[in-house]
Order: structure tokens, then C-alpha cells, then sequence
């Protein structure tokens, strides 16, 4: 049986998350006791704790985020990073990246929640409802939420009033509120615009599925991070691409729509967008009537035929096929989509590698040039389908600065390697 001594004042921060790591996994590894009374005081002492961890996992992910660390390690972006390497669900990634950025303007907040005062589920409510405001308008929403918390509130009321504040500093700017939700059907799509004072506008709307696909297609892929130096939240980004697309500059954006020939004649198929989100037979239908049709013949196993010849730069085709593939960049974690992605020759054209269909693979920009640049670092596998996948390795040892951090594994007595390492 494994014992743990640490002088708590006297530990580094690295001794008192391995004594932690240590602790939980014992902790997960026993079975719970009989007596349900003891279990409800046991969950809620739990629960308290995991919220101080959380408290200070926002800490650890605050400084990744500002030092641009994931990105030495191969990740496009602090979000995928917390998907791909903690294993983190899309929406949990947001969340917690999310109370990382706006920690520093919620003062009390921050201290409350270290303090186990505050549950994580409050912290992080508050801190989804201030993400779009100014400094000053931070400290009022910090005050008037928190006063919320104080008098009850379950979290779930209090990020309703979260997203009402929105509304409030509209009104208060002296612009009309937009209509309430319930007002309007759910057949018809609406969209409601107010001037502000400052010369901006305030957007508000809802979208049927059929224009919400048009939107998604044309929108979602410039919306996408630009890069690495792009700090951008998703709002932003979306409003950056619907400026692109009022102006312009969007270079004739299209909406791909993959489905059966049956489908297009009378059949009930479901049809797909390029990212795999399913489009009912009859809204594949009403798209293809507004759109020109272009065929797709796909071999045995759904396996695009060959449509490239041995040169230099891929056909149109080949690229069409490529999209096909690849509805994003084919480094895993990577969310550019396919469609704003180059074609890259999977074993390098200096190296001999012929333009045919089986040996491109898309690639954004930025992997693109990291790929050419750091070789070592990407292992390349490919499926039954034909499809490549681009595997980021950590650095070398020699190459970094500080200790590389751990696989998550079953924590245990011992010293763990990146720790017996130095």
C-alpha cells in the first residue's frame, strides 16, 4: 500500500499535483461505502474539492493559453489541445477555456471560487456571461450575478439573467430591445437589427434548418481560427465572415451536398454535408434545385475512382475528391476545413512523390508549412478508406525549456518519468 507525506507549505506546485494525482487515483480505485447518508456527505465534500481543482486547472490553463505553449507542441489552438491531449469534450474545452481567459477580471469571483466558496458551475456561468463585455460592464455583471448566487439563484437562472444583460446594456445605450423569441414562429426564418449609439448594430435571429444549413456552409468555414496568432473567439470569427461574405470577399463560397442518385429521384436517403451533419432527402432535393449538379463517382467501399494524372499541381477534380475525404485538415485535432485547405503530397514532390489521388492528402497553411519544417515530428497513417491522418510527436527533450508534461495514466506511488528524468 502506497503512503503519501508532503509538507503542504513547503511543496512545490509539481509535488502537490503528483500528491493529488496520487490520492484521486486511490480514491477512484475503492468502492463506495454502504450507508447512502455517508455517501451524500462523502459526494458533497468531493464535489467541493473537484471545484478547487478546477480552480486551479483554469490557473495552469491561463498560462498555456497566454505563452503559446500548445502550439510548440503541433496544436492549432489552445481548445484543441484540451480535446485531443486531456481528452475534453468540445463544449467542456469552451467552458474551461473559457473561465482561463476572464479569471483576471473576475476578481472576486476567482477568489471565492480558490476559496471554496463558489462552485465551478457558478464560475463558469459567470464567466460565459461576461465574455463579450467591456471592463467596466465586467465588474457590474460580476456584481449584480454574484448577488444572484448570494440570494439562491440555481446556476441555471443565473445564466439566463447572463444572457439578458446583453439586452440590458442595449437598453441602456438608448437602442431598441429586439422582439422576445416567443413572438415569432419557428417556420420562417427572422433575423432583427438595432442601431447603437456608437454607430454599431445589434443582430438578433433565428434560422429554419434549410437556411441554417446555407448559413453553416457558407459561413462556418470562414469562421474557422486563421491560424495560430488568431485569438479570435468563435463570435468574432463569425462576424469577420459575415462581413467577408457582405463584401464580397468570400471567392463564390459553395455548399457541398453529398447523396445517392436515389436520392436526387424520388428516394428517402438522407443526404450529408461535407462534415458529416445528415440532410433530410427532401431538403437535399429542394438545395439541388437552386444549384447546379455535379457528380461524384465513387468505387467499391465509397472510395472516390481516380481522377488525377502524374504532374505537378492537382486537378480540380482531384481536389473535389480530396473534399471529400477530408472535411478538415488531415492533422488530428486540426478544425480548418478541407475546403480552405492546400493539397499536400503525403511523402513530399521533392521526394518523388507523384500527384495521384492516393498520395494527397489536404493540409491548412500552417501544418502544411510545420510539416515541411519538422517532418520528424508527424507520424502519417493511413485508413481502409484512403484517408491519411497526421499525428503530431512532442519535442524532443533536448528541445525544451521545461519538463515535458505527463501521458494521462493511472497515477501511482512512484516518481513519474518526466519527474525521475530530471
Amino acid at each position: 500500500m502506497s503512503s503519501i507525506a508532503v509538507e503542504l507549505d513547503a511543496a512545490s506546485t509539481m509535488e502537490l499535483v503528483n500528491a493529488a494525482s496520487t490520492i484521486a487515483a486511490e480514491l477512484a480505485r475503492r468502492a463506495a461505502p454502504e450507508s447512502a447518508a455517508a455517501c451524500l456527505e462523502l459526494a458533497e465534500t468531493l464535489a467541493a474539492a473537484t471545484d478547487m481543482h478546477e480552480a486551479a486547472l483554469a490557473g495552469f490553463i491561463g498560462v498555456v493559453d497566454t505563452g503559446r505553449e500548445v502550439q510548440r507542441w503541433g496544436f492549432p489552438s489552445t481548445q484543441s489541445w484540451l480535446r485531443n491531449r486531456l481528452g475534453m469534450r468540445d463544449s467542456r474545452a469552451k467552458e474551461r477555456l473559457a473561465l482561463a481567459r476572464q479569471r483576471h477580471r473576475l476578481t472576486e469571483v476567482t477568489e471565492r471560487w480558490a476559496a471554496g466558496e463558489l462552485s465551478f458551475g457558478y464560475a463558469a456561468t459567470i464567466a460565459g456571461a461576461v465574455a463579450r463585455l467591456d471592463d467596466q460592464d465586467c465588474q457590474a455583471a460580476e456584481e449584480i450575478l454574484l448577488g444572484m448566487v448570494d440570494q439562491g439563484f440555481s446556476a441555471g437562472k443565473v445564466a439566463t439573467f447572463g444572457r439578458r444583460i446583453r439586452d440590458v446594456i442595449t437598453e441602456r445605450d438608448g437602442t431598441e430591445a429586439a422582439p422576445r423569441d416567443a413572438k415569432r414562429g419557428y417556420e420562417r426564418s427572422w433575423i432583427d437589427s438595432a442601431r447603437s449609439l456608437d454607430g454599431g448594430r445589434y443582430i438578433k435571429g433565428w434560422l429554419n434548418a434549410e437556411d441554417a444549413a446555407i448559413w453553416d456552409g457558407t459561413l462556418g468555414p470562414l469562421a474557422k481560427p486563421a491560424g495560430t496568432d488568431d485569438q479570435r473567439d468563435l463570435s468574432e470569427r463569425t462576424a469577420a465572415a459575415l462581413t467577408c461574405v457582405l463584401s464580397g470577399g468570400h471567392r463564390a463560397t459553395k455548399v457541398t451536398v453529398i447523396c445517392d442518385l436515389d436520392t436526387l429521384t424520388g428516394g428517402q436517403t438522407p443526404a450529408r454535408l461535407t462534415d458529416g451533419t445528415p440532410i433530410p432527402a427532401a431538403q437535399a432535393r429542394r438545395i439541388a434545385l437552386n444549384a447546379g449538379v455535379s457528380p461524384l463517382l465513387l468505387g467499391k467501399g465509397n472510395i472516390p475512382l481516380y481522377l488525377g494524372h502524374r504532374e505537378r499541381f492537382a486537378t480540380p477534380a482531384q481536389r473535389r475528391v480530396l473534399e471529400t475525404l477530408y472535411p478538415t485538415c488531415a492533422v488530428q485535432g486540426c478544425e480548418v476545413p478541407g475546403t480552405l485547405c492546400e493539397i499536400d503530397h503525403v511523402n513530399g514532390w521533392a521526394l518523388g512523390s507523384p500527384t495521384d489521388i492516393d498520395k494527397l492528402a489536404l493540409c491548412c497553411g500552417w501544418h502544411n508549412r510545420y510539416k515541411h519544417t519538422n517532418p520528424q515530428r508527424l507520424r502519417i497513417t493511413k485508413d481502409e478508406d484512403g484517408r491519411y491522418t497526421y499525428r503530431t510527436r512532442p519535442p524532443d527533450r533536448g528541445e525544451l525549456t521545461f519538463a515535458a508534461p505527463p501521458t494521462r495514466t493511472t497515477a501511482t506511488s512512484h516518481p513519474p518519468p518526466w519527474q525521475r528524468a530530471a
